[in-house]
């Protein structure tokens, strides 16, 4: 039962929609395993992929699949100036934490992410949206594995979470 509690999961789900678009706001609870922050502050980088779909419910055929998204969030730990540097998908230009707590909040909470435009939705339709993330395995050089054995524990996914919703 103790294992379950710490199985990491998407929460809080939330569709909701400005002018242009439908925006989903997530979050991943218990996504940093125990051994991650000993890691992460050793200078290895973590990396979350949320992983987003968008359907059309259609009642006599197979649902349609209107969009797909992977959005990428590194962590990075900066020991020289004690910073942590989150990076989101492909943008050079990553925020800065002082405190791991922080950059932990950064990497875990997913608000206002763009899942399809209205332009591409069907006034009247039903719809849902599939979510989920994906913690990528770190990459480290041959001799730093059997340092950072633990660091093999980190790859996990969680299930995929479904959200209806209409336009």
């Amino acid at each position: 039962m103790q294992a379950l509690a710490i199985e990491p999961k998407m929460t809080d789900i939330l569709i909701t929609n400005n002018a242009e678009n439908v925006l989903l706001y997530a979050r991943l609870v218990n996504g940093f395993k125990p051994n991650m922050e000993l890691a992460v502050l050793a200078g290895i980088p973590a990396t979350f992929t949320l992983h987003l779909e968008v359907y059309q419910v259609r009642s006599f055929v197979w649902d349609k699949k209107i969009t797909t998204h992977e959005i990428k969030r590194t962590i990075k730990y900066d020991n020289l100036q004690k910073t942590f540097s989150v990076y989101n998908n492909s943008n050079t230009q990553p925020v800065v934490f002082s405190d791991f707590e922080s950059a932990q909040k950064a990497m875990v909470d997913f608000n206002g992410i763009v899942a399809v435009p209205l332009t591409s939705l069907v006034k009247g339709g039903d719809y849902y949206l599939l979510v989920k993330v994906k913690m990528d395995k770190a990459r480290l050089p041959l001799h730093m594995e059997n340092v950072f054995f633990f660091v093999s524990f980190w790859d996990f996914e969680t299930a995929w979470e479904r959200q209806n919703f209409s336009y």
